[in-house]
């Protein structure tokens, strides 16, 4: 099974009663964000992730965009509503927070943003180790201007490079690290 976002068909009484009290009070917050509906759109996906980017200003970034947050939906959306649920929105938050402490460790100059030379280690510590092409390619996508890569882009890609691995280890039925698929796989896949 692959890890990732994924609503489970249980009753939500007997999910609360397993869960941790830090579950507990993450899942009190959502329902607080998400409103009634308890599903976190693109837009209010967009508006929570730069409030809380906005408390660190060591964190360089220009906000979060809504195409970004509705790409992040679109990729991380395990049950195809357009929105993410509560087990989707934490997988997505819990990886954010993995990569933010990833971001700061490696912004060696300390100047808010990744360098060409920051990021691949950068990567390989979030669990992406890259070949030096796809490195600059990513790079050269996800970089701005000054040649630097700022919290938003940053977390942009991964959570790319996150799908695009869930997606491959689904179709690796050998787990032998290589996958052979046609065009109608392909397309089933964000």
């Amino acid at each position: 099974m692959v890890a990732g976002p994924a609503e489970q068909p249980r009753h939500v009484s007997q999910i609360e009663a397993y869960e941790t009290e830090e579950e507990r009070r993450f899942r009190a917050i959502f329902k607080q964000l998400a409103g009634d509906d308890m599903e976190v759109s693109p837009v209010e996906l967009k508006n929570i992730l730069n409030k809380i980017v906005c408390r660190h200003p060591d964190l360089k970034t220009d906000g979060f965009s809504l195409e970004s947050c509705r790409s992040m939906v679109a990729v991380m959306d395990a049950d195809s509503t357009g929105r993410l649920g509560f087990e989707e929105f934490k997988y997505l938050w819990d990886k954010i927070k993995k990569w933010q402490a990833v971001y700061k460790r490696f912004d060696a100059d300390k100047s808010g943003t990744i360098n060409s030379q920051e990021l691949p280690l950068a990567f390989e510590a979030a669990g992406y180790p890259l070949n030096d092409e796809l490195y600059r390619l990513l790079y050269r996508r996800y970089a701005n201007e000054s040649g630097d890569m700022d919290f938003d882009n940053y977390i942009s890609c991964l959570v790319r490079l996150d799908a695009m691995l869930r997606s491959f280890k689904a179709l690796d039925k050998d787990n032998n690290g290589s996958i052979k698929v046609n065009i109608v796989e392909v397309g089933s896949y964000p």
